[in-house]
């Protein structure tokens, strides 16, 4: 049963158990007044007995008062009181498992086997994982809010804050029960994962003097460092954002007896990072450097990293000189099982099939073929052979991020590759997608090429296709507090400590598209956007080849196409890439509050998902002068690639594109990237095709005073 159905399900369970406790209601008002004696007892039983429903207002509520000082305890009264007098073994009938999940979990706290509170946590760690599943699994079997968030409050006093809140926000994720909820965003919560070093001890200083501030943050290197010119693309904190919540929502160690199978998890794992690599090659290009390198195990690590971020507790983020070589790391992998586990996942491609663990052979050679791959490199609890094929990218981030203490010999803490909200900042990151997406390219390359058949649409022609408005982008000063970055005495008076740092935004602008459409009766069309740069660091022309693989998904929607001519006006804040800011922990707090007071409900469904690139940054940087890309857009079948009933009228979730829609399927039967992500051979090029069109654009940059 999917995620979706069995929410309606649950519902309808709901509705009809609300209609019958009114029947029950007035029967028991009825036999009160005939004989009150009776009537009135059991009356009063039955209200007693009715639990009272939750406002959404009230579980966004309650959950920014649990991630509000991480590090502290508790600051709401009542949860605090709760976290005090709740034990989740007491009554298992609260749980669908019958309470297996938090009899396990309570064994290990009564035990004081769990990692103590004030210690870094890394999901990487096996240990820490396995913790933090632990308590995902009490919360996914909770049966009502009010046991989810007593689980909730007890556990966030008992358990490592790291272990908690990743357990928590996953969690509130993929319950039913945590519908509706926006979660904080995290570098308000645990600031120093996502700030300076320098600016946290400021901080510091501002709460010691008791005068607040506000202090600029800078990006990591100078200006004697190449990667300086792009350190603001993967040191962006809502890049940061997007990267860690898209492995919230799509987890390696999800498994489908938690309620739902994720779709496409594979297939999605390559078109999010082969997207992230691309857009960092066109910021790249953007700045006059040439696309990424790809790491290889047996070559050298030539750009170093200096984080220049600590730990909350743990110290600080190791660093990486430049020019070093892999090492073998000590309890986790030597260079040459890396080697090993690239040559068998090669192999597979080269041969066109899978061997899965029982023998089977599963066919990659089909559009499929991308999904199974993608499960198998990442790797996930849906690889169809882990034992074999190993866990090539799982393993991968934690050999980059400890070759600054290869050998354990410093005791230094994890790498920023070994958190997905800090993996970014480092510009071998990028390096490493490039290597696993020249992977996926080889079996990409290797599939048959589209026909004119396959891109074709029926009757459909495309016009024109043009920007209203000017691709213009800009760099802008960003506030968001760092007062959980430090610690509050009680006593003490609270005062605003922010961190400011420049981001990469644009301005606003609309797609005009103009279709005909030849049939005689209403078609749907699906319309793919792409922009693919036109040169390289050089001024060279790419080829049409060699662009297909750089160019930038920043839309996919649907369209009801009407007999004779159709303008299509779309917006880029309509994008179904990206997700618009999320509102600030304080902000959340008091909407929540507010409505909470004064009995009223709230809508948070634009912020309910966090994984999306952020808006602002739906376009590359560009430069001064303008900068060359082409704007592609295909319209395609979309009666025949459509997977739900009238995909025009639905948002998807949003940002269906790069995060699908947990519990369905994804709406495009289509391979994501379709049409660019494989050859095309016919009597004509795909761009004479009458439903395909490119254009040039230009991409402008507005300097400022302090560009990074």
């Amino acid at each position: 049963m999917s995620r979706v159905e069995y929410i309606r399900q649950v519902r309808e369970l709901i509705a009809i158990t609300a209609s019958m406790r009114v029947l029950v209601l007035c029967t028991l008002v009825a036999a009160a007044a005939a004989w009150p004696s009776i009537g009135e007892e059991l009356l009063e039983e039955f209200q007693n007995d009715s639990p009272p429903s939750v406002s959404i207002a009230k579980k966004q509520l309650d959950i920014t008062h649990l991630v509000d000082r991480i590090y502290d305890n508790i600051r709401d009264p009542e949860l605090q009181a709760t976290a005090e007098s709740f034990k989740p073994d007491e009554d298992l009938s609260l749980y669908s498992d019958d309470g297996a999940a938090a009899q396990r979990l309570m064994a290990e706290v009564n035990g004081h086997t769990l990692l103590q509170q004030h210690n870094w946590f890394s999901l990487f760690n096996p240990r820490h994982r396995e913790e933090a599943l632990m308590f995902f699994d009490v919360l996914i079997h909770c049966k009502t809010w009010e046991s989810f968030i007593n689980n909730a409050a007890f556990f966030r006093a008992n358990m490592n804050e790291g272990v908690f809140l990743y357990g928590l926000y996953v969690g509130v994720i993929h319950s039913p029960l945590g519908q509706g909820i926006a979660l904080p965003p995290l570098y308000e919560v645990t600031p120093h994962m996502f700030t300076n070093t320098e600016v946290i001890n400021k901080a510091y200083t501002a709460k010691m003097t008791q005068q607040g501030g506000e202090f600029e943050m800078s990006f990591t290197g100078t200006l004697k460092n190449k990667e300086q010119r792009v350190a603001y693309f993967g040191e962006d904190i809502g890049m940061n954002m997007h990267h860690v919540t898209w492995h919230m929502d799509h987890p390696f160690w999800w498994k489908d007896s938690y309620g739902y199978h994720l779709d496409r998890k594979g297939e999605l794992f390559f078109w999010a990072h082969h997207q992230l690599t691309v857009r960092f090659d066109a910021e790249r290009l953007s700045n006059w450097l040439d696309p990424v390198d790809e790491l290889h195990w047996d070559d050298i690590i030539y750009e170093g990293f200096a984080p220049h971020t600590s730990y909350k507790y743990g110290g600080e983020f190791p660093a990486r000189p430049d020019n070093v070589r892999f090492e073998d790391v000590h309890g986790v992998a030597r260079v040459r099982d890396m080697i090993i586990t690239e040559s068998r996942i090669r192999d597979a491609i080269a041969h066109g099939y899978i061997v899965d663990k029982d023998g089977n052979i599963i066919d990659l050679m089909n559009e499929h073929g991308i999904d199974v791959l993608g499960d198998v490199i990442e790797s996930s609890m849906y690889s169809p052979n882990v034992q074999y094929y190993g866990s090539l990218h799982n393993v991968a981030h934690i050999m980059l991020g400890r070759q600054g203490d290869p050998h354990g010999k410093f005791n230094m803490p994890p790498g920023v590759m070994e958190h997905f909200e800090t993996a970014t900042r480092d510009p071998s990151f990028f390096r490493l997608h490039k290597y696993m997406n020249n992977i996926f390219k080889e079996h990409k390359d290797l599939l048959p090429p589209y026909s004119e058949e396959q891109v074709h649409f029926a009757g459909v022609s495309l016009e024109n296709v043009a920007i209203e408005g000017e691709l213009r982008t800009f760099f802008e000063k960003f506030r968001f507090s760092i007062k959980n970055a430090v610690d509050k005495g009680l006593s003490v008076e609270e005062k605003e400590i922010d961190a400011l740092t420049l981001r990469l935004n644009h301005h606003e602008f609309n797609y005009s598209i103009d279709v005909n459409n030849n049939n005689e009766q209403d078609v749907l069309g699906t319309v793919r956007i792409f922009l693919c740069p036109r040169r390289d660091s050089s001024g060279l022309k790419f080829s049409w080849e060699e662009r297909r693989w750089f160019c930038i998904e920043t839309d996919k929607f649907w369209k009801k196409l009407t007999p004779g001519a159709n303008h299509i006006v779309r917006s880029s804040s309509d994008s179904s890439v990206t997700v618009p800011d999320m509102p600030s922990l304080e902000a959340l707090m008091k909407q929540a509050s507010d409505a909470v007071a004064n009995g009223v409900e709230i809508d948070l469904g634009k912020h309910e998902r966090s994984c999306g690139i952020p808006n602002r940054m739906l376009l590359p940087k560009g430069k001064s002068g303008g900068m060359e890309f082409y704007l592609f857009v295909a319209v395609t079948n979309g009666e025949e690639e459509k997977t739900m009933d009238n995909p025009e009228e639905m948002e998807h979730a949003g940002t269906h594109a790069h995060c699908g829609i947990h519990g369905e399927k994804y709406p495009d039967k289509r391979p994501m990237g379709y049409p660019l992500d494989r050859h095309f051979h016919g009597k004509h090029t795909i761009l004479d095709l009458p439903n395909v069109k490119k254009t040039l654009v230009k991409l402008f940059h507005d300097e400022m005073e302090k560009d990074p």
